[in-house]
């Protein structure tokens, strides 16, 4: 890593096993530099084995901005991006990060939205874990 900070590609997943060649292929990324917070983006990820994989190769996340809408689409019968009680077992495979759950808005394909994100972490005694994030307004991280 240089002094500068580092952009690292790790995997996602968007949709179940086997369904890559209907769905194509889609990457997260981890943002590091120094004296900075890690942070996770996890892109089009659907999969808990795959942010299981990044929290083994990056155990110090601090910030996991997830794509957390439950997409789906009459192509496949299955998740194409976490869904709310897939967001809060993200947050503990990744060590409890704050989160900020985005592309959960705005798109027919969206079963969820932030409301209910808001909820499945409330459920969970984890409300403390989410960014105070509205759209077009910064956020100290």
């Amino acid at each position: 890593m240089t002094s500068a900070g580092s952009v690292t590609a790790v995997p996602a997943q968007h949709g179940p096993d086997g369904t890559e060649h209907i769905v194509g292929p889609v990457r997260g990324f981890v943002l590091q530099a120094p004296d900075e917070p890690v942070v996770y983006v996890s892109g089009d990820n659907a999969s808990l084995p795959v942010v299981q994989q990044v929290a083994d190769r990056f155990p110090d996340i601090d910030v996991a901005v997830l794509f957390a809408c439950g997409a789906r689409t009459p192509v496949l019968e299955a998740f194409l991006t976490l869904a709310g009680e897939q967001s809060v077992a993200a947050a503990h495979i990744l060590g409890m990060p704050r989160v900020h759950p985005v592309h959960t808005d705005g798109w027919a394909h969206f079963t969820e939205d932030g409301r209910t994100r808001r909820a499945a972490f409330a459920l969970a005694g984890l409300s403390h874990l989410l960014l105070p994030v509205r759209a077009g307004v910064a956020v100290a991280i």
